[in-house]
This record gives structure tokens, C-alpha cells and sequence, in this order.
């Protein structure tokens, strides 16, 4: 019962009411004209926000001088001095190797990766020669820790094709409302919306963990298209194509059929972004996006938010969004370059871009280093390798070239400016000229980067289930010191 209703005192324990009118925010803040402020209530936000530390000094408030880091040996972003990633876990499912540490000196290696113990250069390669597709068996690798026989892999299909179709009123009352102009944010809330659709989310049997994860695996595609479609449709006045999914095409067939107006693909087009979504399907359980999968789920939360986690985590400009850079940073460098065949021309806008002068001044090459890899990042041999083919005498080609120049020069480049040696090209270079050749939206790079890595979040999922059965819970170190009550009255503005 709320006493106050009943008495015109305020209840203990409760807030009395506060009125916020025009004249009482002129009143406490003290920097506005009342009839002002009543004209338009954004003005009274702005004001009230002015006046708050809480917005005009939250960066001095949440600094932590970086001497306490030193002090504490704390491991910021989780890794070592030398740049190597603090081991918090052990897994089956993949390796990164891009160094080897010997008498405690890390050793730039040439690069290798590897599911569940197979190289992918001969997953990759296999299938390239066999013509056959590889995304599906892959995800069955990951998942499984086998790979998958003929009739298991057609087993797999199958109920991947099963669970491809979206719950009735899921594209209208979902994904078409209400649009948003972020393919990732659709994705994420779009997961999220999906547990209300299964009556057992909270179901934490295996049977239902792997039920879950075929049954994202297979809509993750057709909710990032069709999130796309109504994107453009409604923030940049384009048709609107909305095309069922054809049952018994592979994930690749059915991103570019239902992405396509015409649904017109070659095999040449698919098997390339087949091979694509290969090489983003894994990436050890260190990543941001596999790691946040592994903690949320070491929390025993339900399988659509360790997902959604996920791609939140990848949606990071930090994270998943480097080939977005490296394509805009070439675009940038194209209008700079007079002649980008031209490798002294190239080298001396690099030279710009790395000493902060040029492109956004980070100072960064995109595409261009890796936490793991020193010498040679295996996705993006095999991306070159493949996709050379692919752009050989079309309009994508100079683009390509110039991809190969940046990668020539960028190392030494690096050194010239005391930066790390130890560079080179990784998988973010290649891959958005190679989806720009097959006429993927820049909107949708980092979006297919999550429908393959879907994969592999499930699998770490699994393992973190079965194998580690323990909430991952960190130590913070308090910094600053004790501090008396100081009652309403008695504090000042500043303080």
C-alpha cells in the first residue's frame, strides 16, 4: 500500500515527488531563462545535462591513473608485457600459432591455424579441389570434434535446410520492426527475440544446446539479408526484395540468392564466399566474441544470450569491423594516390598515415598486424590465393594490386617509424576486396563475419558446458581511498 496516497506524506523509505517544470530547473540548475526552457523539452535536457559532472566530467571521473596497472602487474586487456594473451582456459577445438616463446623471449613463427587438429590449408584446399562446399562441414568439424562422413554430412544438411525457416510474423513484427540502420544490432535483438519462440530456451540438455545452435546456424543468413533489405528500404528508399530461402542450398547459395535481386549467382561466386566463410568460422577461444560467448555461458545463462553476447562483442570497432577500415582506408589512399601502381607514390601516403598525418591519424595500416600472428596469418595466404583468381582482369583487380603493394610496404614502412617488425597482413586486407568483387555490401562484412563464426561460438559453448563448469569471475584491484558520509546539506557542487 502506498501510504502517501492515502496520508499527503511521503511514505519512509520512499522519494518525495520532485516537480520537474521549466521554473524548477531554472531554479536548481541556475543558468537558464524559464520560458525558454518550456518552449522545447530537449532544451531542458541539454541544461539539466550541463549542469550534472555526471555528463560534463565523467571522463576525469573514471580515470585511473596508469601508474596502479605497473603497480599491480595488472594484465590489461587480458595480456602479457609481451603482447601475448594471459591463458585462462584450455581448449580442443582450434590453435593459434603465429609465435613460440623459448627461455621467456616470444619468437615470431610463421603462422598456423588449425580445427580440431586439421590444418586449414588442407580444409580449404580439400574442398577447393574437390568442388565441393565446405562451410557445412566445417561447422559439423567444429562442433562434432570429427570430421563428418558422407551420409553424417548429409544428415547435418538436412537439419540445417529444416530449421532455415523464421516463425510466422517473425520478418514483420521483428526484423522489419522497428529498422535499424546496424545489421549487427538486428542480428543480436533478432536472437534474443527467438528464445520467446522456443518453449524449452531454458532447457540446458546437450540435445537442446546443439537443437539451438544448428537452428542459428541456419537463420543467422536469412535474418542478416533480410535485415538489409528493410534497412535500405527504409532509411535510403530502396525496393524492398523479400525472397524465401530455395531448400537444399548451402549457406552460401542462400546468402547470395536471397541477398540478389534477380537471386542470379555463379558457382565460381559461391564456392569464393563459401571459402570465405570457412576462414571466419573459428579463431581460438581468445577472440573478444568467443571469449564473451565462454564467459556468459560459464554464468549458466541460456544459449540466445551467450549468442547475443557474441555478436555484440563483434559488432566492436575494435573487434569484427576491420575490414570495413581497410577498404575505407584504400578508398581514401585512391584519392590521395595520383597513380597506385606506383609504389613510391604509395609509400609516401603510408608514410603520412603512420606518422598521424593522413586517413583518420591513428597512426594504424588496417589490415596490417595481428595479437597472434607475426610472420604470416594463414587466412589471409589463403584469401589472397583464392581470390587472385577471382579478380584477374576485372575492375576489382588494381584494387587487389594496390592490397599487395600495402602489404609489401607497410612493414618496413612500420620500422622506418620505430613501430613493431613483427608484421604482417592478416585475413581483414583481402576479405573486403574479395566481397566487394562478389558484391557484398560493406553494410554486411562484419554481419557474414558472424553467421560463420556462429560456428565456432557454438562449439566453445559446448565445451565451456561440459568441460568447465565453473563462473568466470576476475579480480579488480581498488585504487583510491575511504570517504565519510557527508550528508544532503552539507555537499557542494565540485566536490
Amino acid at each position: 500500500m502506498n501510504i502517501s496516497a492515502h496520508t499527503g506524506r511521503t511514505a519512509p523509505g520512499s522519494f518525495a515527488p520532485v516537480e520537474r517544470t521549466a521554473a524548477s530547473v531554472a531554479a536548481q540548475t541556475g543558468l537558464s531563462d524559464p520560458d525558454n526552457l518550456a518552449a522545447d523539452p530537449a532544451v531542458v535536457a541539454a541544461e539539466i545535462k550541463r549542469s550534472l559532472p555526471l555528463y560534463s566530467d565523467l571522463s576525469h571521473i573514471h580515470s585511473i591513473d596508469p601508474c596502479y596497472y605497473s603497480a599491480y602487474d595488472v594484465k590489461r586487456g587480458l595480456r602479457n608485457a609481451d603482447g601475448t594473451g594471459v591463458v585462462v582456459g584450455v581448449t580442443n577445438i582450434s590453435n593459434v600459432h603465429g609465435y613460440v616463446v623459448s627461455e621467456g623471449d616470444k619468437i615470431p613463427d610463421e603462422g598456423r591455424l588449425s580445427y580440431r587438429g586439421y590444418s586449414i590449408n588442407d580444409l580449404v584446399d580439400h574442398v577447393v579441389e574437390e568442388g565441393r562446399f565446405g562451410f557445412e562441414e566445417t561447422a559439423y568439424l567444429l562442433m562434432a570434434g570429427e570430421l563428418p562422413t558422407a551420409e553424417q554430412l548429409t544428415s547435418f544438411r538436412t537439419l540445417l535446410d529444416a530449421a532455415r525457416n523464421l516463425p510466422d510474423g517473425f520478418t514483420a513484427n521483428y526484423i522489419m520492426k522497428p529498422p535499424t540502420r546496424d545489421i549487427m544490432n538486428a542480428m543480436a535483438r533478432s536472437v534474443l527475440q527467438l528464445y520467446a519462440f522456443d518453449p524449452h530456451a531454458e532447457d540446458r540438455t546437450l540435445e537442446h544446446e546443439v537443437d539451438a545452435a544448428i537452428m542459428l546456424l541456419s537463420r543467422l543468413p536469412r535474418i542478416m539479408v533480410l535485415s538489409y533489405h528493410v534497412m535500405r528500404d527504409k532509411f535510403f528508399g530502396d525496393s524492398m526484395f523479400i525472397h524465401h530461402y530455395i531448400p537444399g542450398q548451402t549457406t552460401a547459395e542462400t546468402i547470395l540468392s536471397m541477398l540478389r535481386p534477380d537471386r542470379s549467382f555463379t558457382s565460381e561466386e559461391a564456392h569464393l564466399l563459401d571459402l570465405m566463410l570457412m576462414l571466419h568460422a573459428e579463431h581460438g577461444g581468445g577472440n573478444n566474441s568467443t571469449f564473451t560467448c565462454r564467459c556468459l555461458t560459464s554464468a549458466d545463462t541460456d544459449p540466445y544470450s551467450a549468442y547475443a553476447g557474441a555478436i555484440g562483442s563483434l559488432k566492436g570497432a575494435r573487434h569484427g569491423g576491420a575490414n570495413n577500415r581497410t577498404l575505407n582506408m584504400t578508398d581514401d589512399i585512391k584519392e590521395h594516390v595520383a597513380d597506385i601502381t606506383d609504389e613510391g607514390q604509395v609509400a609516401d601516403y603510408l608514410r603520412k598515415i603512420v606518422r598521424k598525418e593522413a586517413y583518420d591519424r591513428t597512426g594504424l595500416i588496417y589490415g596490417m598486424g595481428h595479437a597472434v600472428y607475426t610472420k604470416s596469418d594463414p587466412r589471409a595466404k589463403l584469401c589472397h590465393k583464392y581470390a587472385e583468381r577471382v579478380v584477374a582482369g576485372t575492375e576489382f583487380e588494381a584494387d587487389f594490386r594496390l592490397l599487395e603493394i600495402i602489404e609489401r610496404l607497410a612493414p618496413v614502412l612500420l620500422a622506418e617509424a620505430g613501430k613493431s617488425k613483427d608484421i604482417c597482413a592478416n585475413v581483414d586486407l583481402y576479405s573486403g576486396c574479395v566481397y566487394t568483387a562478389l558484391g557484398i555490401p560493406r553494410d554486411l562484412l562484419t554481419p557474414i563475419f558472424a553467421c560463420a563464426r556462429m560456428a565456432g561460438w557454438s562449439a566453445h559453448r559446448f565445451e565451456e558446458i561440459v568441460s568447465s563448469k565453473r563462473i568466470m569471475r576476475p579480480a579488480y584491484k581498488k585504487t583510491g581511498h575511504a570517504r565519510d558520509y557527508v550528508p544532503m546539506e552539507q555537499r557542494q557542487s565540485g566536490n
